[in-house]
């Protein structure tokens, strides 16, 4: 059996420590479950998209859990297609890749394919075309094996035929290329981070998961109503050939910090987003 770890939005930082205490806790229970892989969805950093330093620090944090560890990039790692303060360019997406590695990249576990993708170029550049016909290889050439994608942002938050969501998941337009790929190759796992909340959809065959933030929980006063439970923790896959037993589990000992009471701190008004 091969055991796989997902974590996301950890939100670390060294000069903004808000969520830190929660680190400790997650890397013991991590190292607890003994992991073969682990896999972050982005928003490691509370700001790697400007600060040289986050990137660094994070990157040291992850490498610390002495377990390979392969990332994804969230909005706060390297910006996003369409934001005026933080555009998702070449230096920022050049300084992800020094510190964390590719942003996008497979690895191959027993009969499944793990493809991790990067959402923040989602709508926009050449970088998504190169990332769209990279994608498609990746899947054609699976040899059979199962696949699942490991975003940031969710593709969607209700149903994949909604209008645009703004900040909180993939734009109608490359959705709906993302769902035809999906469909064409019968993707069976959509993991992402980027909501904050606990959650999981079973729709047309593919199993969507909203992996829960292990920093920091979104309030009402930032998030718009949607599924799930706003909970704190990870998710373990375990692989077994072709097999796959998924849970979101709690993480003993993580606190519930809330954006809301210090995302004037965290986040100043420009890009106050969680």
């Amino acid at each position: 059996m091969v055991r796989v770890i997902q974590i996301s939005d950890t939100h670390l930082s060294p000069s903004k420590q808000h969520f830190d205490a929660n680190w400790a806790p997650l890397a013991r229970w991590i190292a607890q479950h003994k992991p073969d892989l682990v896999i972050h969805t982005g928003d490691v950093t509370v700001d790697a998209a400007d600060q040289e330093t986050d990137a660094a620090y994070c990157a040291t944090q992850l490498a610390s859990l002495g377990v390979p560890v392969v990332a994804v990039p969230g909005n706060h790692d390297v910006g996003e297609v369409g934001n005026p303060h933080q555009p998702v360019n070449g230096e920022r997406l050049d300084r992800f890749r020094r510190h964390f590695g590719d942003d996008r990249w497979l690895r191959d576990v027993d009969g499944w394919r793990l493809i991790g993708l990067n959402s923040m170029i989602f709508g926009g550049g050449p970088e998504e075309a190169q990332q769209t016909e990279w994608l498609e290889a990746a899947m054609a050439d699976a040899a059979g094996r199962r696949l699942a994608w490991f975003t940031h942002r969710p593709l969607f938050i209700e149903l994949p035929t909604e209008a645009d969501t703004g900040y909180w998941s993939v734009k109608p337009e490359p959705r709906r290329a993302l769902l035809d790929l999906l469909q064409r190759y019968q993707v069976e796992i959509v993991a992402s981070g980027h909501l904050h909340r606990w959650h999981e959809i079973r729709l047309n065959g593919t199993h969507y998961i909203w992996g829960p933030a292990a920093g920091f929980l979104v309030g009402e006063k930032l998030a718009p109503p949607m599924g799930g439970a706003a909970r704190l923790g990870a998710v373990v896959y375990d692989i077994d050939g072709e097999n796959i037993d998924v849970s979101i589990r709690p993480v003993p000992g993580l606190t519930d910090y809330w954006i809301d009471d210090v995302v004037h701190e965290v986040y100043p008004p420009r890009d106050a987003e969680a």
